[in-house]
């Protein structure tokens, strides 16, 4: 599998934090050390199920405290099988811009309030639903320290369509997509990066030949492209390390 490191032990569980729209659980996964960077993984149009958990964990082997919001607490669903694509699609649909932005600024505050952990020290890493969630809140809170967009559908077109706020972005961005994704055509991933480029944005766009959507989930055997998630990986781990670098910061106890 991509991007394991099993080698590094971490602490995993949920929380709860408060946001406008009702109490949201969230999925933690801890480093060995303290941590003084943080990841928010936002989920595909699944839920939190096993894979994004376990994306959390593989950032917490990374040093990272990586967390995974619920996005889908207002409906109460948790999480569907990868084969309830019809039934996760108006759940995403009924997932605006600004529902996004409450949930990841109560998050952030948890991270900065609870774990000490600054807004400018935490990433934003979405897949699939999550990518165009990650996407979106780099347009509405300022002083991110990174976002990582995973074949993000909808930024460009839809109802929920937020290319044109790209102006509003002040946080470096990383972008993947695959060439044969049917859901992020050709014409709409060159809106993106032009729509980036005109606000002055700093980011990397990268198309990988031949890749369908999802091509970085090895949950999903036959929508995985091992190739194209190793470098895709590789160049996510490369620009977090340079936006976010590890530091050292005091215990816990000395920092109440």
């Amino acid at each position: 599998m991509t991007d394991r490191n099993s080698a590094t032990p971490h602490n995993d569980d949920w929380f709860t934090v408060a946001t406008a729209d009702g109490p949201m659980r969230v999925y933690a996964a801890r480093p060995a050390a303290p941590a003084d960077r943080a990841v928010i993984v936002l989920q595909e149009a699944f839920g939190v199920n096993e894979h994004i958990q376990d994306i959390t964990r593989r950032y917490a082997a990374r040093g990272f405290l990586a967390v995974a919001p619920d996005l889908f607490h207002r409906n109460g669903v948790g999480t569907l099988d990868y084969r309830q694509h019809a039934e996760a699609m108006p759940l995403i649909g009924a997932i605006g811009p600004d529902d996004i932005v409450t949930d990841i600024r109560a998050v952030l505050h948890h991270l900065e309030s609870a774990e000490g952990i600054a807004v400018g020290r935490t990433a934003v890493n979405g897949f699939c639903f999550g990518g165009r969630a990650a996407f979106t809140a780099a347009t509405g809170i300022t002083g991110l320290g990174a976002v990582v967009v995973f074949y993000g559908p909808g930024i460009a077109s839809g109802p929920h369509a937020v290319v044109d706020r790209a102006d509003r972005i002040d946080a470096p961005v990383l972008l993947h997509v695959g060439s044969a994704d049917p859901t992020i055509p050709a014409d709409q991933v060159t809106a993106v990066d032009r729509a980036l480029t005109a606000a002055g944005a700093d980011f990397e766009s990268h198309v990988y030949p031949g890749a369908g959507h999802a091509f970085a989930c090895d949950a999903r055997p036959h929508m995985y492209v091992e190739d194209s998630a190793r470098t895709a990986w590789q160049y996510t781990h490369a620009f977090l390390d340079r936006h976010l670098p590890d530091g050292v910061r005091p215990s816990r106890s000395d920092n109440r």
